[in-house]
C-alpha cells in the first residue's frame, strides 16, 4: 500500500531527473558546436552551417548562432544559443550558451 502512495513522488523524480539530463545534454552540445564554429570561423569560413550541422535535428531547429567580427578583442568567438527541449509538452525550461573562441588560422 505505501508503494502505491509513494508511486506519484517517484515518477516525479523520474522526470526530473530526466529533464536534468535533457538540459545537461543541451548544454553539452551548445559547447561542442560552438568549438566546431570557433574552428570552422578560424580557417575563414561560414560557422553557422558548421554549428547546424554538428547539432543534433532537435537541438539545431530553434539554434541561435553569433560569430563575433573579425576585429577586436572578441575575434573568432562564436556563440551558440539553444532551447532545452522538454520532456513535458508546453512546459519550458530556458536556454542554454555554449561559447568559443580560437584566434584566425593561416591555410597554406
Amino acid at each position: 500500500m505505501e508503494t502505491v502512495a509513494l508511486l506519484p513522488a517517484f515518477v516525479l523524480v523520474a522526470l526530473a531527473m530526466g529533464q536534468a539530463a535533457v538540459a545537461g545534454y543541451a548544454a553539452w552540445s551548445a559547447a561542442g558546436s560552438a568549438r566546431v564554429g570557433a574552428r570552422a570561423e578560424a580557417l575563414g569560413h561560414d560557422p553557422v552551417p558548421a554549428v547546424v550541422q554538428e547539432l543534433p535535428a532537435m537541438l539545431g531547429r530553434g539554434a541561435r548562432v553569433v560569430a563575433a567580427s573579425a576585429d577586436g578583442a572578441n575575434a573568432g568567438r562564436v556563440t551558440v544559443r539553444l532551447r532545452v527541449p522538454s520532456l513535458l509538452p508546453g512546459l519550458r525550461f530556458g536556454t542554454v550558451t555554449g561559447r568559443a573562441q580560437l584566434p584566425g588560422q593561416v591555410v597554406s
